[in-house]
Protein backbone atom coordinates (compact mmCIF):
# COMPACT_ATOMS: atom_id res chain seq x y z
CA UNK A 1 0.00 0.00 0.00
CA UNK A 2 1.13 3.57 -1.17
CA UNK A 3 0.20 6.20 1.84
CA UNK A 4 3.61 8.66 2.01
CA UNK A 5 3.93 11.03 -0.66
CA UNK A 6 8.00 9.42 -1.00
CA UNK A 7 6.23 6.04 -2.13
CA UNK A 8 3.72 7.70 -4.26
CA UNK A 9 6.20 9.48 -6.22
CA UNK A 10 8.34 6.73 -6.34
CA UNK A 11 5.62 4.66 -7.81
CA UNK A 12 4.96 7.92 -10.20
CA UNK A 13 8.66 7.81 -11.25
CA UNK A 14 8.79 4.03 -12.06
CA UNK A 15 5.89 4.34 -13.94
CA UNK A 16 4.78 0.60 -11.83
CA UNK A 17 0.79 0.19 -11.85
CA UNK A 18 -0.80 1.65 -9.15
CA UNK A 19 -4.63 0.20 -8.56
CA UNK A 20 -6.98 1.76 -6.29
CA UNK A 21 -8.99 0.62 -3.57
CA UNK A 22 -12.14 2.05 -1.83
CA UNK A 23 -11.95 0.16 2.09
CA UNK A 24 -15.53 -0.74 2.70
CA UNK A 25 -15.27 -2.41 6.85
CA UNK A 26 -12.35 -3.67 8.19
CA UNK A 27 -12.05 -6.66 6.38
CA UNK A 28 -13.47 -5.65 2.93
CA UNK A 29 -12.78 -3.46 0.42
CA UNK A 30 -14.10 -2.57 -3.21
CA UNK A 31 -11.51 -2.06 -5.97
CA UNK A 32 -11.98 0.93 -7.69
CA UNK A 33 -9.85 1.09 -10.78
CA UNK A 34 -7.59 -1.55 -11.58
CA UNK A 35 -5.37 1.45 -12.95
CA UNK A 36 -2.52 2.07 -14.63
CA UNK A 37 0.97 4.71 -14.09
CA UNK A 38 0.16 7.31 -11.80
CA UNK A 39 0.04 10.61 -13.58
CA UNK A 40 0.00 13.42 -11.34
CA UNK A 41 -0.24 13.30 -7.14
CA UNK A 42 -1.08 16.41 -5.60
CA UNK A 43 -1.89 16.69 -1.34
CA UNK A 44 -5.25 16.16 -1.85
CA UNK A 45 -5.88 13.85 -5.04
CA UNK A 46 -4.11 11.48 -7.55
CA UNK A 47 -4.73 10.89 -10.89
CA UNK A 48 -4.70 7.45 -12.17
CA UNK A 49 -5.97 6.94 -15.98
CA UNK A 50 -7.31 10.32 -16.25
CA UNK A 51 -9.64 9.88 -12.93
CA UNK A 52 -8.84 11.76 -9.74
CA UNK A 53 -9.24 9.75 -6.17
CA UNK A 54 -8.89 12.05 -3.01
CA UNK A 55 -6.14 10.49 -1.11
CA UNK A 56 -8.04 10.66 1.91
CA UNK A 57 -11.37 8.29 0.02
CA UNK A 58 -9.09 5.79 -1.05
CA UNK A 59 -5.62 3.59 -0.81
CA UNK A 60 -3.17 2.64 -3.64
CA UNK A 61 -1.66 -0.38 -4.12
CA UNK A 62 0.90 -1.81 -6.15
CA UNK A 63 1.27 -5.82 -6.90
CA UNK A 64 4.52 -7.22 -5.78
Amino acid sequence: MLKSDIELFAAALSEVRVYVVQPLSYDMVDIADYGGPLEKLTPESVKISGMYYMRGQFEFRVSM
